[in-house]
């Protein structure tokens, strides 16, 4: 559904039987601003039915939508399903490693976000992978 290069990799199939498993969503890089792209994502998966975590390391943000924000993945207190990322690439290999700690089932990494060694860490702890893709556009197709 998505229209992009690397996520082209992944089949609809796969993308959508990953997001019907999935109830948890830790939204790494999350903004408490409504005009930015990971509050609008946010959003719509509270709307869609999601238990959504709100991850974001700067202290003077601790409430995004009325939801608890965590410092960092190993923060949050409860079971993380899936783990969606907002970050620039170049950071998606520690998300990773932080990830596979956590015990996440999926890394799913944004439009224009992927990074070839922060798969193979998320798939050697054993975990499902996506890239260059958006949970709000497959969703809504």
């Amino acid at each position: 559904m998505t229209n992009t290069s690397f996520g082209d990799k992944y089949s609809d199939h796969f993308v959508q039987e990953i997001l019907k498993s999935v109830s948890s969503i830790a939204l790494v890089g999350a903004s408490a601003d409504p005009s930015k792209p990971s509050n609008k994502v946010l959003q719509f998966l509270i709307g869609a039915g999601y238990d959504v975590i709100p991850v974001n390391p700067r202290p003077d943000v601790t409430e995004i939508c009325g939801l608890k924000v965590y410092p960092s993945l190993e923060s949050i207190d409860r079971t993380v399903d899936m783990v969606d990322v907002f970050r620039p690439s170049g950071e998606l290999a520690d998300i990773a490693r932080e990830a596979t700690e956590i015990g996440a089932k999926v890394l799913w990494a944004q439009l224009g976000i992927h990074d070839d060694e922060a798969e193979r860490i998320a798939e050697q702890g054993g975990m499902k992978v996506v890239m260059d893709r958006c949970p709000k556009i497959e969703l809504a197709g």
